[in-house]
């Protein structure tokens, strides 16, 4: 049978192996989804050229219509 330290030393090898199956999976995950380099210049001068307002393309105002229609209601 094993003793306790057998034990320990089993549980930390498969715990550091499972670690660095991780650590590769997502090593190659992320080497796949990457673009090319002329794409991200591409992508930042569109970037720069359009703000991004998240609530604009949903449709949502900004916090002061709100307020106008609190006074709206009101009166």
């Amino acid at each position: 049978m094993l003793n306790d330290m057998q034990r320990v030393r089993i549980g930390l090898t498969g715990l550091a192996f499972v670690f660095l199956l991780v650590l590769l999976g997502a090593a190659i995950s992320r080497w796949s989804s990457e673009e090319p380099a002329a794409n991200n210049t591409a992508n930042i001068a569109n970037n720069t050229a359009e703000p991004n307002e998240p609530l604009a393309e949903l449709g949502v105002a900004p916090g002061d219509s709100s307020a106008k229609n609190d006074s709206q209601n009101k009166q």
